[in-house]
């Protein structure tokens, strides 16, 4: 029927995205909340399901698909999540899968090749000439995420405290910190002390720092560019221990807000020894392509185009 719609769900460690589409690849409605990841956030299903409640009754949705944080990797977690979708949408056909699955879906239009993601947290995802997926990174912020902007942002914590100590140079990531978050440069351990003693998303809070780091880098601070250089090492290191399940000229992309910084995209792209490959879609139109495929649409270019260009509205690139 030619006034099918489709829902996909983004989901992340900062926010979720959801979208409606129809088969032209017009996103005609969108809405978007703070972050839905179970492994940090305790409210996260609540947060889900209050930005999918405006979307239940849409009488002409055929599909949903759902890419969020941790699916496949907690198998108790994962099954909240299914059930979650379920209770939403009973009579709608549904997937749920990944994040990062759905980001590589998107960003490749299906087809294979490397992701490497870097937002709150970080991995990287390849899908072969197979059609085979496999997954490195995606740790977690206790155990890994190297590489992401809540690693980027703890360290630059580290360094700013070392800084004040003279156990590392100065850096102007310090007066920036301090600016960013209106604390007296003469108490410092007492203002970063209260900061940090009152976050109420420690990882999304500390991950947004990263934005900073690429700001003073940007003005040529050497402790600034060598975060976002050990950065690229890290990421570096997840397209290394996946390209073996990849052709050897295997194109790679990119997905995640920290890859918004210009200094760390190009020098990743030094380590890996080419540049990456634009992302055909952003995470949500993988969502939406994921749901299109539930009803075997005839997609082209022109949905892909439309896709692309309606999403861009949608902060489907932030962090």
């Amino acid at each position: 029927m030619s006034d099918e719609l489709v829902l996909g769900i983004d989901g992340g460690g900062s926010k979720v995205v959801v979208a409606v589409a129809d088969r032209t690849g017009h996103i005609l409605r969108s809405s978007r909340g703070r972050g839905v990841n179970p492994m940090d956030n305790p409210n996260w299903l609540e947060e889900l399901e209050r930005h999918l409640l405006p979307f239940r009754d849409e009488t002409k949705l055929m599909a949903v698909a759902a890419g969020l944080p941790a699916y496949g990797e907690v198998a108790r977690l994962s099954a909240l999540q299914r059930d979650a979708i379920q209770r939403a949408f009973p009579n709608v056909r549904h997937e749920v899968l990944n994040d990062v699955d759905a980001a590589h879906l998107g960003a490749f239009a299906g087809k294979p090749g490397i992701l490497v993601l870097s937002g709150t947290g970080s991995m990287a995802w390849a899908r072969n000439e197979a059609g085979k997926s496999e997954r490195t990174g995606g740790w977690g912020d206790l155990i890994g995420d190297e590489g992401s902007s809540h690693w980027i942002g703890q360290r630059a914590l580290n360094l700013v405290s070392q800084s004040l100590d003279g156990r590392a140079p100065a850096t102007a990531l310090a007066a920036a910190l301090f600016d960013r978050l209106r604390i007296d440069p003469a108490d410092p351990m007492n203002g970063l002390g209260a900061w940090a003693s009152s976050l109420e998303n420690p990882r999304a809070e500390i991950a947004a720092i990263s934005a900073l780091v690429d700001r003073v880098a940007s003005g040529g601070d050497e402790g600034a560019v060598s975060l976002l250089e050990q950065a690229a090492d890290e990421l570096s290191k997840h397209h290394h221990a996946i390209s073996r399940h990849c052709r050897a000229d295997a194109d790679w992309t990119y997905a995640g807000g920290t890859f918004s910084s210009r200094l760390l995209l190009e020098a990743l792209g030094r380590r890996i020894g080419k540049a990456p490959a634009p992302p055909k879609l952003p995470p949500i139109g993988g969502a939406l392509l994921a749901a299109a495929q539930l009803l075997d649409w005839p997609l082209d270019e022109g949905w892909f185009g439309q896709i692309a260009a309606t999403a861009q509205g949608i902060g489907t690139h932030a962090v």
